[in-house]
């Protein structure tokens, strides 16, 4: 793809850049681990910016369920960041009763996807492989390494980001190019480069 092809992006793309350089991920992290994080918070500010376009009084069924999707992506986050520190997370189930607004929900997620960069820097090889024997919100017994579990976060949030991203094409509103690759090139610009 040319570069041409991500001008959507550009408005974004020089903020997302500088923000990347204050969320500066440390040698100790799997670089792809991290550069996922990365990409995680970049397609999650993306939705939530389009999301806004969502207008309440004309559609606020499907308002409130890409709310609904992207609040539970976030309380799985949530109910995850305690399994990996292997405290209590005090979720009961994989969503809340009560449903946030866009901007409460903003926040959250904003703050949620800055722990993870800030965790995910702090790991190192033997961390990442290490098991964490937890309970699932039903009460199942789970076990699972700490890669595994950030693995299963980042593809979890894809998937729903996915969801959002019909409901807003049904729309006829244009959701983001959720795309890992877009990403790539619109982080590391100079990376990606082809060599002649």
């Amino acid at each position: 793809m040319s570069q041409a092809e991500f001008s959507p992006w550009n408005d974004h793309a020089q903020l997302f850049r500088k923000s990347c350089v204050s969320r500066a991920i440390s040698v100790n992290a799997s670089p792809l681990i991290a550069t996922l994080f990365k990409y995680k918070a970049w397609a999650n500010d993306e939705i939530l910016t389009t999301m806004k376009l969502l207008d309440e009084k004309t559609h606020p069924d499907d308002r409130h369920t890409a709310i609904r999707i992207l609040n539970h992506t976030y309380v799985v986050d949530r109910i995850f960041a305690g399994n990996l520190q292997q405290l209590e997370h005090g979720y009961t189930a994989t969503n809340t009763n009560d449903t946030p607004t866009l901007e409460q929900l903003e926040s959250a997620v904003k703050k949620s996807d800055q722990w993870y960069l800030d965790y995910v820097s702090k790991l190192g090889p033997s961390e990442l492989k290490e098991n964490i024997d937890f309970t699932f919100t039903d009460g199942a017994s789970g076990r699972m390494s700490r890669e595994e579990m950030l693995a299963h976060v980042v593809l979890h949030g894809g998937y729903h980001r996915g969801a959002i991203g019909r409901i807003l094409a049904q729309l006829s509103i244009t959701p983001p190019r959720d795309v890992f690759t877009g990403f790539l090139h619109i982080a590391e610009p100079a990376a990606r480069r082809r060599v002649a």
